[in-house]
């Protein structure tokens, strides 16, 4: 999925990403981009914290762990959704990861 940071004649947008990895949205390892699920673009702030918190209360009632960081970062998880990594040699712990962003921080 190709993700355009591109704002509209200046005009800040703001998106929501789900991702779904192996480790919390935060980190951006290289490569990040192909866990992403979804991704909305918001044209105005009110629909944007309107979509963000029916997410939020959604991955919030669906996942009993949650952590944050910096206020748009967060991650979910259950202890009982993991995978078998090879590289590893044990079980990872899968992330669903949601991300705020406002077109300039996605530069």
């Amino acid at each position: 999925m190709k993700i355009s940071y591109d704002s509209r004649d200046g005009q800040i947008m703001y998106t929501i990403i789900y991702m779904k990895a192996d480790y919390e949205p935060w980190w951006k390892f290289e490569g990040w981009e192909a866990f992403i699920q979804t991704s909305e673009t918001f044209e105005t702030e009110e629909l944007f914290e309107l979509a963000l918190q029916r997410k939020l209360d959604h991955f919030r009632l669906t996942y009993e762990n949650e952590a944050t960081k910096e206020g748009k970062y967060w991650a979910f998880w259950s202890e009982h959704e993991s995978f078998y990594c090879e590289g590893c040699d044990d079980d990872a712990q899968v992330y669903h990861g949601i991300m705020a962003l406002k077109s300039e921080e996605m530069r």
